[in-house]
């Protein structure tokens, strides 16, 4: 098989799909592997290193051109669109399920490819490729919040660890998963005081246990959420549903009106819709915006400021998949792998993944019957 990788296009995008290292591995499978030249500059991959790794370096329209799998890592702007050759396989994040993402879904039902999303790709212990990213955007969120938070960046001026005779700053993150365990983390290193809320009240005896009780743990439900947004400095979004779906807006726009002008929310959902009501997406070039008075951080790609470790981590989950859909072909490899079958989002102008038809309101086909 022809695999291509394309040079991120979106705003600030400095993470590349394939390293060196996976490009050896193509090619020891016996698969070509097209580089868009510069590809991955931004992480730290030059273009020598991936023609010493056996790669061939090419134009973007030729990559599209040859490639009979195009890997990626965030979803294809519509300029890239018309490049897709009907019956082409993408891998690559899509988050079809976020309400901002029709025009996206329909693009790919129109482009006749067959789609895997990684954020659907699911075991019963999770979702592997998701959970790379979710640990880098759970610790880059105290990180941009602690920024935020700066008197010149339109924060309330307060440092979250605070200094003797001051209080630190609260943290309250909104889900326990792994972007909540990863951000209290940074939170409670960095002297805050940190509660969690998650309505899984095992998970919250979890994390309670695992943090020696440095945290506060509180069952989730929209009164809980209010009472502790009231006082909180800093509020990190975290919550993800399973499946692509939307993600809930649990922080509603009268909880905001209560907080302290100045204070600052992290949506680390945008990706997927967005778990604040008043969030819409950013980026890193003009990362924040204000409303209701509250400091909103709501970059839709948060690891591709840590390019190099975002990548690192994330294409080592990322290639041994990559590696059975080139070397089985979609269709075997996706009737094989149970994890594989359920990140197939779009196949052959049909929507696969019922959570995003029903987003959309538009018609789904089970993946059985599509392949059939």
């Amino acid at each position: 098989m022809i695999v291509g990788v394309p040079k991120e296009i979106k705003n600030e995008e400095y993470r590349v799909a394939v390293t060196p290292t996976g490009v050896r591995e193509f090619v020891r499978a016996g698969h070509t592997v097209v580089v868009e030249k510069g590809a991955g500059t931004g992480a730290g991959f030059l273009d020598e290193a991936y023609k010493k790794a056996g790669a061939e370096l090419a134009a973007v329209a030729e990559v599209f051109a040859r490639a009979d799998m195009i890997v990626k890592v965030k979803e294809p702007l519509p300029v890239e669109w018309p490049k897709f050759k009907p019956g082409q396989i993408l891998y690559t994040y899509l988050h079809l399920g976020a309400a901002y993402a029709r025009e996206l879904t329909e693009g790919m039902l129109k482009a006749d490819i067959r789609a895997i999303a990684y954020e659907t790709v699911a075991t019963p212990k999770g979702h592997p490729l998701l959970a790379p990213m979710s640990e880098v955007a759970g610790r880059l969120a105290i990180q941009a919040g602690a920024e935020a938070l700066c008197k010149f960046n339109g924060g309330s001026g307060v440092l979250l660890g605070g200094v003797p005779g001051v209080p630190p700053a609260k943290v309250v993150i909104v889900g326990g998963g792994t972007v909540g365990i990863n951000a209290a983390k940074m939170a409670v290193g960095m002297g805050a005081r940190v509660v969690v809320l998650d309505k899984d009240a095992d998970r919250l005896a979890y994390l309670d246990d695992v943090f020696g009780g440095r945290i506060e743990t509180v069952l989730s439900n929209e009164a809980a959420v209010d009472e502790e947004l009231e006082h909180a400095d800093l509020v990190v979004g975290a919550v993800l549903l399973p499946g692509g779906a939307q993600a809930p807006h649990l922080v509603k726009r009268y909880m905001l009106k209560k907080m302290r002008p100045g204070s600052v929310v992290v949506d680390v959902a945008i990706d997927q819709g967005g778990c604040f009501e008043t969030s819409h997406p950013t980026t890193h070039t003009d990362p924040t915006f204000v409303e209701e008075g509250v400091v909103h951080y709501c970059v839709a790609n948060m690891p591709g400021a840590v390019a190099r470790t975002s990548t690192l981590a994330l294409t080592g989950k990322t290639l041994p998949y990559g590696l059975q859909i080139a070397t089985k072909g979609f269709e075997q490899a996706v009737k094989d792998d149970p994890a594989l079958a359920l990140g197939v989002n779009v196949y052959r102008g049909k929507l696969t993944i019922e959570s995003v038809a029903n987003a959309h309101n538009l018609p789904y086909t089970p993946l059985a019957k599509a392949l059939a």
